[in-house]
């Protein structure tokens, strides 16, 4: 699977370069004046060799929110709407007229391509496991994304890589996109927040919009906001497809690997060794399931190349968690060196930090040993 992925970064390159130069497709108007329906870019695309119509794809003036404008970036990825042109609305009669109409309208009905969210009724989901309400974006995605993903993975849709990608992709990017415009509260419980975070993309996404004391509130400062959010929006979800196609899969291979290997380094089978690093947490914990490991495993060892060192790093109880399922000794927490060393009674040890959920050792064989040594402690 490695050396089919090799070809998985090509992706986009020819059809979708210019999202990554995206001056050179927005060098034109790509959104229509709010509620005029009157296009103020050329009829046909310039990059169209066969001169076809634009498409066209409506969704409400006025405010904007990510979900709406990450869906308008994606929808203009697909084949079925490449470079439409968005129109920015509230006007029914304006948007029956549009091939498409994302989050306005009061109509899902992805046969005529509506994706709106807001009326009575609605509650639809992505499915698969998950049960957050859809935005206008998790729609757009539940009936697009798995073209998206094939097509930056370079295979066709029925890959068994498009469908495990398209899922995390979901799971790791958009629900929360879904959950935060539908006010859906990341926890149960009626305890305010600890803090207070703005940091995630609907929060940055939102304060795109024009501010009140902004002396232009003109339709065409509004549309340039959106589409400055449009770009934000779009540019994550991209980085985020292929940061999945580029570094998540082909790592979940390693790790689905070394876990089979496991006991080849200790008799537990509660030792897992990294033969080279990648980002393992996430598929730990999902390959622990589908595998049905039994025990499992406490500690994963991986080389350092920085330092030239390893490390012992025990596994979290979950991934969104920061308690261990077995830390290291509490004896060895916050000692360092030839204190260490002496201590646990094993040669080059560097550290363990004061919680205990990461140690370090010079060699592969010394951090082995203080794996080995902390289940028995």
């Amino acid at each position: 699977m490695l050396s089919s992925l090799a070809s998985a970064t090509k992706g986009f390159n020819q059809k979708l370069f210019f999202f990554s130069v995206h001056k050179n497709l927005f060098n034109r108007p790509i959104i229509a004046m709010a509620g005029t329906g009157v296009s103020s870019s050329p009829a046909y695309s310039t990059s169209s060799p066969s001169q076809t119509p634009l498409k066209r794809v409506g969704t409400h003036n006025g405010s904007f929110h990510c979900d709406e404008a990450l869906g308008c970036f994606m929808i203009r990825l697909t084949d079925k709407f490449f470079n439409a042109q968005i129109v920015r609305s509230r006007d029914p009669k304006v948007l029956d007229d549009l091939d498409a109409v994302l989050d306005v309208g009061g109509v899902y009905d992805p046969s005529n391509d509506r994706y709106d969210h807001h009326q009575k009724g609605f509650e639809e989901v992505f499915g698969h496991g998950f049960s957050t309400k859809l935005s206008s974006a998790g729609l757009v995605y539940k009936h697009f994304g798995k073209e998206l993903v094939a097509k930056e993975l370079n295979v066709d849709e029925g890959h068994p890589d498009v469908h495990r990608l398209f899922l995390a992709v979901y799971k790791n990017f958009m629900e929360a996109i879904d959950a935060i415009d539908n006010g859906i509260n990341q926890y149960d419980t009626d305890k305010p927040p600890r803090y207070v975070n703005n940091t995630n993309l609907s929060s940055r996404v939102g304060k795109l919009n024009l501010d009140w004391t902004e002396p232009d509130q003109s339709a065409e400062r509004e549309n340039e906001a959106f589409q400055q959010g449009m770009d934000l929006a779009g540019k994550e979800f991209l980085d985020t497809v292929r940061f999945y196609v580029r570094s998540w899969l082909p790592a979940r291979s390693i790790v689905m690997e070394c876990i089979g290997e496991r006991y080849d380094y200790d008799p537990s089978g509660e030792i897992m060794v990294l033969k080279r690093f990648c980002p393992w947490k996430l598929h730990l914990f999902e390959l622990e399931e589908e595998m049905k490991i039994e025990p499992l495993i406490k500690y994963v060892l991986y080389e350092d190349d920085r330092g030239k060192q390893w490390r012992v790093q025990a596994v979290a109880v979950s991934p969104d968690r920061f308690e261990s399922r077995k830390p290291l000794p509490a004896q060895w927490q916050g000692l360092r060196d030839d204190e260490l060393s002496k201590e646990a009674g094993i040669p080059g040890c560097v550290f363990v930090h004061m919680s205990g959920f990461i140690g370090g050792n010079k060699s592969y064989g010394g951090a082995l040993a203080m794996a080995r040594a902390a289940l028995k402690l």
